[in-house]
């Protein structure tokens, strides 16, 4: 490579990779909006006990309570949906991917860029809450359009180095989020008590993840939170679990890797493969016997730490680190 380009390169990475976190990243906070909207109509419960979870889920919990008060369905789709102050919104997701993609407009196919740019047009008409009787159509509408950009790339994009940056913030993203999901779950002795279990919760944590007839499919219909945390932390087939996206991954960052220097490339291939491997020869009856929360939570910090060699290795990196060695 000539060292002039490798600034232009690692601009690149770094809003392909972005793009795909922020799409993913909306898809799924629409997906849990959708969910409970629907678990609001079969279960129905105190807005505290309904909405509050989506909001511990994210981290913000002490800010929403902060701006917001009390956890009321309008209150929490406003600030998930639509809040432009609140960076992991969906209208900021959105905005976010807009841009990156703008600024690479010569790596992204014109479909792309059309439909990352149809979706954000699309949300800025809304920036309100929805009609209560269109409410679940326009999330459904903002999760297929991710799902649309998704196909979209895989169908139109060449399968290069851009592509699987693209990979590795996909599913980066949806590990992190997978693993927050199972932990707001787990780590509540209501939800893990057998005497006690409500069947509609959990369907509805697999929905969450868009499992639920994957899951069946498994395990026929009997839900069972153990057999729900295997499927969702260590199927290796399932493209919802934590263990599917640890090896895309490795995958994908092994495919970059063979780009650049082995030295450059192995921090963050190491880290990779650590997670993936912790995944691969996991036992969930030790996991759920043990801490499930502190397990989750590495799962979390895992992701974070591929995140910032990912950051350090092909986005941050001087001209030196990137020869030969």
């Amino acid at each position: 490579m000539k060292g002039d380009s490798l600034p232009l390169l690692s601009r690149v990475a770094d809003s392909v990779y972005w793009i795909a976190r922020y799409i993913e990243r909306a898809e799924n906070v629409a997906r849990f909006i959708g969910v409970n909207l629907n678990l609001q109509l079969d279960l129905p419960l105190a807005p505290a006990q309904q909405w509050q979870p989506l909001i511990d889920t994210t981290g913000d919990a002490a800010v929403f309570k902060e701006r917001f008060g009390s956890a009321t369905q309008a209150k929490v789709i406003e600030y998930l949906a639509y809040d432009l102050e609140n960076s992991n919104s969906i209208a900021s997701c959105l905005r976010y991917a807009r841009e990156n993609a703008r600024s690479v407009r010569e790596t992204i196919s014109s479909e792309m860029w059309a439909q990352v740019n149809g979706m954000y047009l699309q949300i800025q008409t809304q920036r309100s809450l929805p009609e209560p009787e269109r409410m679940l159509d326009v999330f459904r509408e903002i999760r297929m359009g991710c799902h649309l950009f998704q196909g979209i790339t895989d169908a139109t994009m060449g399968h290069g180095e851009g592509w699987q940056y693209l990979r590795v913030g996909r599913f980066l993203e949806r590990a992190d989020a997978t693993a927050a999901l199972l932990d707001l779950y787990y780590r509540n002795p209501e939800h893990t008590n057998a005497a006690v279990i409500n069947h509609g919760e959990w369907a509805g944590l697999l929905r969450s993840c868009a499992s639920l007839e994957a899951y069946c499919r498994v395990y026929t219909a009997e839900l069972r939170p153990d057999r729900i945390a295997e499927f969702l932390l260590l199927n290796p087939v399932g493209p919802r679990s934590i263990r599917f996206a640890a090896a895309e991954v490795e995958s994908s960052l092994q495919t970059i890797g063979e780009h650049v220097s082995r030295r450059s490339a192995e921090r963050a291939e190491r880290l990779a493969g650590r997670l993936h491997a912790s995944l691969d020869y996991g036992q969930v009856d030790e996991i759920l016997s043990e801490d499930s929360h502190a397990y989750l939570a590495g799962i979390s910090r895992q992701c974070a730490l591929v995140h910032t060699a990912l950051q350090q290795t092909y986005m941050t990196y001087s001209i030196e680190s990137a020869l030969p060695a």
